[in-house]
């Protein structure tokens, strides 16, 4: 099953996520929300729209726009929508 950690905890695990550019997308629920911290961080994808950003904070460590998501992707990215990706040292394994 698909797990996301950083350093060491779990931050999401779900048999349902959706691969796209190489990045597991994870379903909402899947995702630990008491180790996610809001972000004023947005980004463009041509193809996909929009990208809103979290922070991580896990032991006292913050991991700054470690996660992504996109909260109304353009047609083409449809099936990402309500899903969450990671980067910055966040593992899936």
């Amino acid at each position: 099953m698909p797990t996301a950690r950083w350093n060491g905890v779990v931050i999401a695990q779900s048999d349902d996520t959706v691969i796209v550019e190489g990045n597991h997308y994870f379903p909402a629920d899947s995702i630990d929300e008491s180790l996610l911290e809001p972000s004023e961080t947005h980004s463009d994808c041509p193809w996909k729209g929009v990208a809103s950003y979290k922070s991580l904070i896990v032991d006292g460590k913050r991991n700054t726009d470690a996660v992504w998501y996109y909260p109304d992707p353009k047609p083409a990215a449809a099936e990402i929508a309500g899903r969450y990706a990671f980067w910055r040292g966040v593992t899936v394994e």
